[in-house]
Order: structure tokens, then C-alpha cells, then sequence
């Protein structure tokens, strides 16, 4: 029974509760919206980028990476399906500070103990604010200084993976070069936006996300000879379970001791920080939404999204550790449908049919061997472009963050030990430097 077609203008999508969730089925209770589930199909070359990460941070074999990637797509199901309406995501600032901490211990079983000990604890504190309710007053509590050190921090992390030595840049510089300045102009230029309210071509393409420059990616990499050209392959995929669950699972390594769960702790709340502003981004876009959609009131409650990703978190450290995260927001894509459903109930009945057929969509294509073999060789450049973009977007941010210039300067201090030193002593030397900024109340006192 099609209960979408009975919805009552201004009300809720039809849903059935289950504690604090609301339950919707794909054709039951939103209606199934094939464009987005056709872009999802194509965008999946972006889940699959983080295949380069485990294989370079883990040396995990390619099909071994890609079941974790299969996996994790499985999990983005469950935001839409209890009720969460977001497209989730990475979460892509903190995954420099992830590389970095792990980097800290050798190759092999003990990496894999440190990346199951931080997502397992990640994954328990989302879950004890999202039941408490008290995810907003934790993050309150954190003085503006640090928050916005945190992210500009995770932010120049981000540049500096993709320019180290040995990083991704000196494999394609010519490709990064053109794809980054052209997703640029893409994504944040005045000019392009212009150009997409004038001709509808041009917003078709603002409406692709950072998927045309990926595809220009496939081209530009064997060109320039930084890759080969695509060798396309027929039939679907094959992800390796076994490897995957016998060799980087506590199944198959154990639990880690809990000295690493001890040192993974300011680690973890960086990266908490970090994802906090996506919590509160997908509110502020979805308000935006249900200000022009009368017809379908939209409850976001962020309480619901830290249960739904904690769950994520914790389940994927028992079943599938994962270098990228469960993050609560896929902020690109969730833009491009936000905007479709603003476009009235023809274009797109709910904003759950959207971010559903979306991530449908990406976990149909993980499974087409097409798809994935199109975009295997550039794997590490889809990546590059993901952290350069994310970097751009993390500093400026965290710049915002700051209440005043004596919050900028401490930021900065703490931004740059980050990105040298790491998460402990990043959050060492703020507390310190806000102490002997603004004494014991460690923040700027308004007049």
C-alpha cells in the first residue's frame, strides 16, 4: 500500500514509530525518486575512494577494502529508514587526524587495534549524547578558541596529506591541478552561480555535485600519464567478507588493549568536534527547506542523527573498522537534493524519497563491476579532490567559529600543532593557552 499518496498537506511523511525513530519504507511510505537514485548510481565513485585509504593506511588488499565500503554503504541506509532525513556521509575533516593518530603505531595488528579502539569509543559517546540529549550542551562546554583551532586544524591536515612528501600530489600534480581549480569554480564561485540561475545547463552541472569533475578525472589522469585509462570490466563485484572479517577485524586480531582506547580519547573528541558542525549544518539547510515546502513538515532531531551514526560507528568497528567514519552528513550531495525538493512536491514527493533513492543508488553501483572498474584508477585522485574541497571548507569555518582576535590567535597556535603534533597535544596546548588568555573561565567574557 502506497501510503506516501495519503500524506495530509503539512504533515509529516507517513512513517511508523519505533522508539525514538520513525520508520519509512521505500515505496510504502515515501515515494521512490529514480533521478536521484541514477545520480547515486554514478556517485558511488566517491564511497569507493576511500578503498585508497585503507589500502595505503592498513595495506589492506583492494576487495578486502571494498567489502568495508559495501558495508559502510548498508549503514547509510539506516539515517532515511529511522527517520534521519540527510544524506549521510564521511566524515571527511577528520579523517587527517584519523591518518595521523593510526600512522602513530607500526603496520599490521596494532594499527588495526588503534582504528578499532577510536571508531568503537567515537561510536559509544555519539551514542550516550544522542540518548542523554546532551550532544549540544557538551559541545557548548568546549571554549570557541579550541572548536575553531579543531576544525581549521582538520582542515590544513587535510591540504597537508594530499601535498607531503609521497602525498597524492606528486603522483598527480597536472590532474589534481585542473580538476581542483575547475571544482572550484564549480562549487564556490559567485561567477558559476551566476551562470546557473541564467541557463539551465550550467545549473544541470551545479546540480552534479563534484561528480563532472571526477569524470573529467577518468580522462585527465591518462592524458597527462598519471593513470591508465580505465580498463572496463563486465558483471559485479566481488568484495572479500574473509579477508576483510579474518585479518582487520576484532575477529580475527582481538579487542585492543585498553591503553589504546586511553590514547585514542583526544583523538576522538577532535573528531567529535569536528562532526558536531555537521549535525548542526544539516539543520540549518533542512530549516531552510521546510520554510519553502509548506507541504511536508520535516523533523530533523539531532539526538535521533547521533544515535542512527553512533550505531554506525560501533558497528562498523566490530565489523568492518573504517579509515573514513560514519558521519551524520554528505554535505555536497545533501545540498544538491535539498535543492530538487525545493523545487515542489512534483519534482521530488519527499525529502525522504531523495535521500533514500540516493543512497540506494550508491550502493546499487558498488555492486556493478562497470562502475567500479571505471573508476579505479583515479581512486586516489576522487580522494585528493574530496580532502582539498573539505580543507577549503573546514578553515573557513573554523575561522567563524572564533568570537573575537585573541580566539583567532590561540586557533592558529593550535591549528598548526595539530597538523605537527596531533590531537593530544593540540587540545593540551589550548586549554593552556586559554588559561593564560582568559583565566579559569578559558573563553572571551562578553562586556
Amino acid at each position: 500500500m502506497s501510503l506516501w499518496k495519503q500524506r495530509v498537506a503539512g504533515a509529516e511523511a507517513p512513517y511508523f514509530a519505533l522508539g525514538p525513530f520513525k520508520v519509512r519504507l521505500p515505496f510504502v511510505h515515501y515515494r521512490f525518486e529514480w533521478p536521484d537514485y541514477f545520480q547515486g548510481l554514478l556517485m558511488c565513485a566517491v564511497d569507493l575512494a576511500a578503498i585508497s585509504l585503507m589500502t595505503e593506511l592498513l595495506g589492506m588488499p583492494f576487495e578486502a577494502a571494498l567489502a568495508i565500503v559495501v558495508l559502510n554503504g548498508l549503514f547509510y541506509l539506516l539515517h532515511h529508514l529511522l527517520g534521519d532525513p540527510v544524506v549521510p556521509g564521511w566524515i571527511t575533516p577528520a579523517i587527517p587526524l584519523l591518518m595521523m593518530y593510526v600512522s602513530m603505531f607500526p603496520e599490521g595488528e596494532a594499527r588495526v587495534h588503534a582504528l578499532i579502539a577510536f571508531q568503537m569509543l567515537l561510536g559509544l559517546f555519539a551514542i550516550v549524547l544522542g540518548a542523554s540529549g546532551a550532544a549540544k550542551r557538551v559541545v557548548q562546554l568546549i571554549p570557541s578558541a579550541i572548536k575553531a583551532g579543531i576544525i581549521m586544524g582538520a582542515g590544513l591536515a587535510a591540504v597537508a596529506v594530499v601535498f607531503d612528501d609521497g602525498g597524492r600530489f606528486e603522483s598527480y600534480p597536472f590532474t589534481i591541478s585542473i580538476a581542483v581549480g575547475i571544482a572550484f569554480y564549480l562549487i564556490f564561485s559567485k561567477h558559476f552561480a551566476a551562470l546557473q540561475s541564467r541557463h539551465w545547463v550550467f545549473g544541470l552541472v551545479g546540480k552534479l555535485g563534484i561528480f563532472p569533475i571526477i569524470a573529467l578525472a577518468i580522462v585527465l589522469a591518462p592524458l597527462f600519464s598519471e593513470a591508465p585509462w580505465p580498463d572496463i570490466e563486465w558483471g559485479f563485484t566481488a568484495p572479500d567478507f574473509v579477508t576483510m572479517f579474518t585479518q582487520y577485524t576484532l575477529f580475527g586480531v582481538g579487542l585492543p588493549p585498553w591503553s589504546m582506547y586511553l590514547s585514542a580519547i583526544p583523538t576522538v573528541l577532535a573528531a567529535y568536534i569536528v562532526l558536531f558542525g555537521d549535525v548542526l549544518q544539516s539543520k540549518a539547510i533542512l530549516d531552510e527547506a521546510d520554510e519553502v515546502r509548506q507541504d511536508e513538515k520535516i523533523d530533523y532531531d539531532p539526538n535521533r542523527a547521533h544515535l542512527i551514526f553512533g550505531a554506525r560507528n560501533l558497528g562498523m568497528s566490530v565489523i568492518g573498522p573504517d579509515v573514513t567514519m560514519c558521519g551524520p552528513l554528505w554535505a555536497a550531495m545533501h545540498v544538491v537534493i535539498v535543492e530538487r525538493f525545493k523545487k515542489g512536491r512534483q519534482a521530488m514527493d519527499s525529502i525522504f524519497g531523495g535521500a533514500g533513492s540516493f543512497r540506494w543508488g550508491t550502493n546499487t553501483g558498488l555492486l556493478l563491476l562497470p562502475v567500479v572498474s571505471l573508476v579505479q584508477p583515479i581512486l586516489g585522485i576522487a580522494l585528493a579532490l574530496t580532502l582539498l574541497i573539505q580543507g577549503y571548507v573546514s578553515v573557513r569555518i573554523g575561522i567563524q567559529e572564533a568570537q573575537s582576535e585573541r580566539d583567532l590567535g590561540i586557533a592558529g597556535i593550535i591549528a598548526a600543532i595539530l597538523v605537527v603534533k596531533g590531537a593530544t597535544w593540540a587540545f593540551a596546548a589550548g586549554l593552556l593557552l586559554c588559561f593564560l588568555v582568559y583565566g579559569w573561565r578559558l573563553r572571551e567574557q562578553s562586556a
